[in-house]
């Protein structure tokens, strides 16, 4: 079987298709667990609206100062971002012609080696937008501020929702988890899209403790008697939704809505390009570029909705 890649080859025609693939891949996109904001060519300002206490006596007059509207406004400014890959043909060659073979699910993989090309990066990059968008930091290349870097370094973030705790372990994670949902602010908690956002080590340490044979109440069989065979697919804490994090560092745990936070991209303006460059009619190599350039940044609207908890 030949591969033939010619300096014709895919030049940016689906430029959106792949960069959608490749950042909304992102397990936390993928999932809707945020709230997307495509098309954000250059930034984009948040606003939140809250009120005071509109509700007043009834009279025969216009009062038109007995509530006040407040809106916060926040900016998402997406982060300009790149991919320049260069592969030796023969790397991927192999395992593209396996898939073609019948060796892997043929209906879900490209038939064209270029679309495979991309898929193999757009999977690369979904991993790195995972990571970034709960701890990515601008400082350096290849990321943007992540939503704990962005809490870390915001001083309107009140003192009781900003919660230095320890090492997470299965012992002491409900304990952790209840200072979380205890420091929830009253106004919040209850809101049908209020989430706990906890990094992997949580999660783990949080099965663990459902199974039982800790201090945390669960009984020697653990919840519904069911001992270490927990169930990963729907966890809650206090009957809130707990979602797994990969990209965030150990010991993180936000409460958030997911109204509150948000991620920002330019999906189909002219700061996206996709091209994948056959190098063997320009230097006779069997090098194959891939180029994309796309955008990216996360963002809430009101910090003083979120709960941030690190060690």
């Amino acid at each position: 079987m030949s591969v033939v890649i010619t300096n014709s080859t895919y030049a940016g025609e689906f430029a959106g298709k792949y960069i959608a693939a490749a950042l909304l891949s992102a397990d936390t996109l993928d999932k809707g667990n945020i709230t997307i904001m495509p098309n954000v060519k250059f930034k984009s300002v948040i606003q939140k609206a809250s009120t005071d206490d509109i509700v007043k006596d009834a009279s025969c007059g216009f009062e038109p100062n007995q509530g006040t509207l407040t809106l916060t406004e926040k900016v998402l400014e997406p982060r300009e971002l790149q991919v320049n890959l260069e592969i030796c043909r023969k790397t991927l060659h192999e395992s593209w012609q396996a898939a073609q073979m019948g060796f892997g699910l043929n209906d879900e993989l490209p038939k064209d080696f270029s679309d495979f090309v991309l898929a193999h990066v757009a999977a690369k990059v979904a991993d790195r937008t995972e990571k970034s968008i709960w701890s990515g930091d601008s400082g350096t290349s290849g990321q943007f501020d992540g939503f704990a870097t962005l809490l870390a370094a915001d001083t309107a973030l009140p003192s009781g929702q900003d919660i230095v705790g320890t090492a997470v372990t299965a012992a002491n994670v409900v304990a952790e988890l209840g200072d979380v949902v205890d420091a929830i602010p009253t106004a919040v908690y209850g809101s049908e899209d209020l989430a706990i956002y906890a990094a992997s080590n949580v999660i783990r340490a949080y099965t663990r403790a459902l199974g039982g044979f800790q201090s945390g109440g669960q009984g020697a069989a653990g919840y519904e008697n069911k001992g270490n065979n927990q169930s990963l697919g729907s966890l809650f804490f206090d009957g809130i939704p707990v979602i797994p994090c990969r990209g965030a560092a150990d010991d993180m745990i936000i409460a958030a809505e997911k109204s509150n936070l948000f991620f920002g991209t330019s999906l189909v303006s002219d700061l996206s390009e996709v091209a994948v460059i056959d190098m063997s009619q320009t230097d006779g190599s069997q090098n194959i570029r891939v180029v994309m350039r796309f955008t990216s940044g996360v963002n809430y609207a009101q910090v003083s909705d979120i709960v941030y908890r690190t060690v």
